[in-house]
Order: structure tokens, then sequence, then C-alpha cells
């Protein structure tokens, strides 16, 4: 296959594909499978039983794990304490989502709630330290509603 027959985005792949680190990627796996239906797709184990590549679906999306890696400055989110990154993930059921994800060992950093922009949203911590905010769109809204309840809430008193 000549290189002009190679796709620059392959396949089942998005152009944005997170990619995570974490200690433990192969925990971290178990736990995506438990708390959002992953499907692993592929894996490229190193030395010292070590992930270096691995790669689950969850919904449409491909999610990318690696283990940590000091040497390389490969660093999972405990390590940094913290990341300023957040995973969004749509659902179908964000209620029933967030409950399967406590139940899997994620914490509830912010309980499922109906937001002025549409959805019904809520975030969670999973075990690793990553961010996910989980949601299901209910409605359309106009930008202009969204920017006045954005407006509202703050002012002092909302």
């Amino acid at each position: 296959m000549s290189t002009s027959d190679v796709k620059p985005v392959p396949d089942g792949m998005h152009s944005l594909t997170p990619h995570l680190c974490c200690a433990g990627a192969a925990d971290a796996i178990k736990f995506y499978k438990r708390a959002f239906g992953a499907v692993e797709l592929g894996r490229l184990a190193g030395p010292e039983s070590k992930i270096y590549a691995r790669q689950v679906r969850i919904g449409d999306s491909a999610l990318m794990l690696v283990d940590e890696h000091p040497a390389c400055g490969m660093l999972g989110a405990k390590v940094l304490k913290g990341s300023p990154v957040t995973i969004h993930l749509y659902v179908e059921d964000v209620d029933a989502t967030v409950r399967q994800a406590e139940a899997a060992d994620a914490r509830v950093t912010m309980p499922v709630a109906d937001m002025f922009w549409g959805d019904r949203y809520g975030r969670l911590e999973d075990p690793f330290g990553h961010q996910w905010s989980v949601a299901t769109h209910q409605h359309e809204c106009r930008p202009e509603d969204v920017q006045k309840a954005m407006a509202a809430m703050s002012q002092p008193g909302a």
C-alpha cells in the first residue's frame, strides 16, 4: 500500500482523541469498562508489563491510554496532583451513567442537574485523578437565552 492510500485519520478515529496517562493503565481500562461500558480495541505492552499504548472505545469515540513512564515525562494526574483537563462525555442517560461510574469507584464532584444551556449534566473524578463531565442533551436553547442566564448567575444575590 502506498502512502497515498493511507488515510490521515484512521477509520474509527476522530481528529481529536484524548490520550490519558495513568498509574496502572490496565486497572484504568477495567474501570472504564465498568463505569462507561468501554470496549478494549488494542494493546501494545512493553517491558515490565507496562502498557505503552492502549485503545478503548466509549460510545462512538476512542480513548487512548498509557502507563506512567517518568523517564519519558509521562506522568498521571495523581502524580501531578490533578489536571486542568476535563473529558466531556455525552450519553443517552446521564443519571444512569453517573450512578454506574460511582458504583465503579468514581467520585461525584458535581451532582447531576438540569443546566441552563439545555443539558442534564454532572461531574466525576475517576480513580486515576482524571476529571469527567457527563451529560445528556435535553433541549436546544437560543444563544441569547444562554447568555441571559449566564449574566443572571453573575448578578449579586443570584
